[in-house]
């Protein structure tokens, strides 16, 4: 695999590859869920891809093949369906690499993209929502800047989302300036 990884916008035309890597990086934690849940999940996860609520579709490209995606929402409503939880901000959702092309730097590239790109619409906050079962994310997230945003949780069943969020006027560990990967 080359060291060189591309960071854009996808095209229409990238949403089933989109959508296999996102299955391919999600599907780790079927394991963990009860079935119904985990075939309502991969359904959310595919209506996402699919549909027309997210604001963008970021994509990591290596060797011409879509290794990496994120999707950008711009409220909790267009996220989630979720109004009453007051986030009028980008929301970061459905982060994924690859199980084959994991520890490359691809999930941080594609956040400081989501960030780059919140900061540049005038935002001043990137959220997120993820659970315990996701516990290398988090790591992750709160290497990179994010805060726990508790007012922001959601119950979903048994498991607790945590939201979690970014001040994009006061973080240094992204260069959100840099456009070159």
């Amino acid at each position: 695999m080359s060291k060189e990884i591309i960071i854009r916008e996808a095209l229409d035309r990238d949403r089933d590859a989109i959508a296999a890597v996102l299955l391919d990086a999600y599907s780790q934690y079927a394991a963990f869920l009860p079935e119904a849940f985990w075939l309502e999940y991969k359904q959310s996860i595919l209506d996402s891809v699919h549909g027309d609520a997210p604001s963008a579709r970021i994509i990591a490209e290596a060797d011409n093949q879509i290794v990496g995606s994120a999707l950008l929402f711009t409220s909790s409503e267009t996220a989630y369906g979720r109004p009453e939880l007051g986030i009028h901000s980008p929301v970061l959702r459905l982060l994924a690499v690859s199980t084959a092309a994991r520890g490359r730097g691809i999930a941080t590239l594609l956040i400081q993209e989501a960030a780059r790109r919140s900061l540049a619409s005038g935002a001043s906050k990137l959220h997120l929502h993820t659970s315990d079962m996701m516990a290398s994310a988090i790591r992750l997230y709160e290497r990179l800047g994010f805060h726990r945003a508790y007012e922001t949780d959601i119950k979903n069943g048994d498991t607790l989302v945590k939201g979690f969020r970014l001040d994009l006027h006061r973080f240094s560990s992204l260069d959100v300036s840099s456009t070159n990967h």
